[in-house]
């Protein structure tokens, strides 16, 4: 069995994920349709990894992902700075009717026997818009990174998606980083 080599140099990052960005209105155990209020959560499945590895343990982390220069994306930025979590964000600019848009995510928790309903509204989502060459790698990995982590849930947003995890799993190899991809296959992408 192969073994892991983590860095034991000095890093600026311990874990660097690649993912999209999405807010989530969450109205708790009372269904969508009955709803009159929600709360917002920030989160996507690669930032998840990221936020509650700095939260939880205290780890350097960042997030590489799409950021939209309009109210959301300001709620946002905010709310992944409270995490502790280092951003890089290729920006893109709002049209004020149709976007781009970062994601939102619907998601009642259920009760009793009703399960948890979730959908999702990711049309002309900003994360989907990534392309290999928006991010700088050779920056971001010079000050060191431990682990490079992106997933399915990324990938499957647009074919540009699944090009850049490659651009930067190939940029993390060559900086020396230990990388890893979850599948976290979402049938409804």
């Amino acid at each position: 069995m192969a073994q892991l080599s983590i860095r034991k140099d000095s890093c600026d990052l311990d874990f660097l994920s690649l993912g999209a960005l999405v807010h989530r209105l969450d109205p708790g155990i009372i269904p969508f349709r009955k709803a009159k209020s929600f709360d917002i959560h920030v989160s996507g499945g690669e930032y998840n990894v990221a936020a509650n590895l700095c939260d939880c343990f205290g780890l350097k982390t960042g997030v590489a992902t799409a950021m939209v220069n309009y109210g959301i994306g300001v709620m946002v930025q905010a709310r992944v700075r409270e995490m502790g979590v280092k951003p890089f964000y290729r920006h893109f600019e709002h049209d004020g009717v149709r976007g781009p848009n970062i994601a939102t995510v619907y998601s009642d928790r259920g009760l009793g026997v009703r399960p948890p309903v979730v959908f999702y509204n990711r049309a002309n989502e900003a994360g989907g818009m990534l392309k290999p060459g928006d991010f700088d790698w050779k920056s971001i990995f010079a000050s060191g990174v431990r682990w490079f982590h992106s997933g399915g849930i990324f990938a499957a947003l647009s074919e540009t998606t699944s090009e850049l995890i490659v651009e930067g799993m190939l940029a993390a190899k060559a900086a020396g980083a230990i990388t890893s991809f979850d599948l976290n296959y979402r049938a409804k992408l």
